[in-house]
């Protein structure tokens, strides 16, 4: 397992390196909407009339906007009215991101399943670090949102190179290792060729530094603290370390014990935002 692990790691490394690593693109249809919406003269109803093109996506924009964490005074049914009370901004980012479930799917069942466990992940990430920006920090939410979201897609290279070959397909402890490993280089560069904005480039490989040291909150430290939330009470390894010496918890100022639906009484809202 050791030398299959160095073999493929080496090999994908040098392939980031000259540049000749195949990877993901973002949906049409996102690119058309972060386009529109980096448009000053844009409107509610300019946004709208692209998210509209894809009615999957216009469908998860209007149950966002109706999720309890947003809702407002009534219901809204279309989607000019749920994009004006998400605002252009938010509604840019969060159907930037729902558009990239599109990229979570394989040929391969094996592949598939681990890609949608991924993407399941990310969106309960997602929305807890949309939560610890909203009440613990002045991040701005839609870009927390974000960054959960985009944490782990170093995962699809190295899932699509699986699918390719047999013997780490095969091998579910390599191939985990092998995400692992590479998540966070690859994760880096594919936003960097996403032309990302510059505050989330670093999240895929800083979330996981859990003992960095800065003066200011970033990110990076919502998508940590996301992610210790998520295992609390498991038996994943995070959960053997001193949650005390992990220092965003500090950063964002919150107790390492504390959950935060307990801290703001929010039940299960967090989980429902992005479901």
């Amino acid at each position: 397992m050791a030398n299959l692990l160095e073999t493929v790691a080496k090999e994908l490394i040098e392939a980031i390196r000259n540049d000749t690593i195949v990877l993901p693109t973002l949906p049409e249809v996102s690119l058309r909407v972060r386009d529109v919406a980096e448009d000053p003269d844009t409107s509610v109803a300019d946004l709208a009339k692209i998210i509209a093109q894809d009615a999957a996506l216009s469908g998860r924009v209007i149950k966002v906007a109706n999720s309890a964490m947003m809702r407002g005074n009534k219901e809204v049914n279309d989607l000019i009215s749920a994009v004006n009370r998400l605002g252009i901004k938010f509604t840019s980012n969060l159907a930037l991101g729902l558009a990239m479930e599109q990229m979570f799917q394989a040929t391969s069942d094996a592949i598939d399943r681990r890609m949608r466990s991924i993407w399941t992940g990310s969106t309960e990430i997602a929305s807890i670090c949309h939560v610890l920006a909203t009440h613990f920090t002045r991040l701005e939410p839609d870009q927390a949102l974000l960054g959960g979201l985009t944490h782990k897609i170093g995962a699809l290279p190295v899932l699509t190179y699986a699918e390719d070959h047999k013997d780490l397909l095969n091998d579910a402890f390599a191939l985990d290792k092998l995400i692992e490993k590479l998540h966070p280089i690859l994760g880096c560069h594919i936003l960097n060729a996403w032309k990302f904005p510059k505050e989330l480039l670093k999240v895929p490989s800083l979330y996981l530094k859990f003992h960095r040291e800065q003066e200011n909150v970033d990110y990076a430290d919502l998508v940590s603290i996301a992610v210790l939330q998520s295992i609390s009470g498991t038996d994943h390894p995070f959960t053997q370390m001193d949650w005390n010496e992990v220092t965003c918890f500090q950063r964002v100022g919150l107790q390492p014990d504390q959950e935060i639906s307990e801290v703001l009484d929010l039940d299960d809202d967090i989980d429902n935002l992005l479901i």
